[in-house]
């Protein structure tokens, strides 16, 4: 594990699956991410719609759709695959959700 790696959670509390969102430094900018558990996966993405331009999740931490299968924008009902981020229905056709780089260290979710 590289030394600029910041702990976020441990994998164990996160429900599968679920979602949950963190303000982390990328530079000197603090940005707003959030993470999604799937199986024994973990999905980042910025909080940030490509449409709307406006966070995405409904209430805190929930950024899932009510089957919990997709990622869904608050604001439109776009909804994006929690898989890659790509917009799969609503207004941002074409669009995706920008990616960040997580890993699973020893059961610790770490924001790379």
């Amino acid at each position: 594990m590289a030394q600029n790696n910041h702990y976020l959670c441990k994998l164990s509390e996160l429900a599968d699956p679920s979602s949950k969102s963190f303000e982390i430094k990328i530079g000197r900018k603090k940005t707003d991410i959030f993470i999604i558990r799937k199986e024994d996966e973990v999905y980042a993405y910025q909080n940030i719609c490509p449409h709307a331009q406006a966070p995405l999740e409904w209430n805190p931490d929930e950024f899932l759709d009510e089957q919990k299968e997709n990622i869904i924008c608050a604001m439109h009902g776009a909804k994006f695959n929690i898989h890659n981020g790509n917009c799969i229905s609503g207004p941002c056709g074409g669009a995706a959700l920008t990616r960040v780089a997580v890993e699973i260290v020893d059961g610790e979710v770490f924001y790379t």
